[in-house]
């Protein structure tokens, strides 16, 4: 068993010397370190930090606003990490642990939590989805054309002109116009 250690700060005038001295005194022997915003998606380091961890190792952070900026984040990580088979332990929240029982549980509790919400926000999307569309609200782009416009330019394409002088004299692509012909008058 390893102890793995991640330490980040977020910029380039911050350092990193607090978080390795914690790391260093709770046993890490390998340490992965990087400045860079928690909200980057890509934090090399972690990556490697993560890949680096098997089974029966354990990763470890100063503090939990160090490995993730969100819980959807976090639990994403944390799936990743225990599907190495490998552990996680932050050093100041000692309820995020989850090579105890209980740190599992309340790592179990968030994430149900996390999914609770996803669903609520999913839910009150549709919901306001659908009042906005009873109130006669279109959805996605405006046409490139008014109603009259397609109209003519159908009638145009009909009576043989090119789709390409029909595109010009609108200052629309010739796509917008084969559609046209494609769905007809609306």
């Amino acid at each position: 068993m390893a102890l793995v250690g991640y330490a980040r700060v977020s910029s380039d005038g911050q350092s990193l010397d607090a978080q390795l001295v914690e790391l260093k005194a709770a046993g890490c022997t390998e340490i992965f370190q990087e400045k860079v915003s928690g909200a980057e998606t890509d934090r090399k380091q972690l990556a490697r930090a993560v890949e680096r961890i098997g089974a029966g190792d354990i990763l470890v952070v100063t503090r939990l606003d160090r490995l993730a900026r969100s819980t959807r984040d976090l639990l994403n990580v944390l799936a990743t990490i225990g599907s190495n088979g490998a552990g996680f332990r932050s050093l100041r929240d000692s309820w995020a642990d989850t090579t105890t029982p209980h740190g599992r549980l309340m790592l179990t509790v968030l994430g149900g939590l996390a999914e609770f919400e996803r669903e609520l926000i999913r839910s009150r999307t549709g919901e306001g989805r659908e009042r906005a569309k009873a109130k006669g609200i279109q959805f996605g782009r405006r046409p490139k054309l008014t109603h009259h416009q397609r109209l003519e330019a159908i009638a145009r394409r009909a009576a043989g002109e090119a789709q390409a002088d029909i595109a010009r004299s609108y200052n629309v692509s010739h796509s917008t116009i084969s559609r046209l012909q494609m769905i007809g008058p609306q």
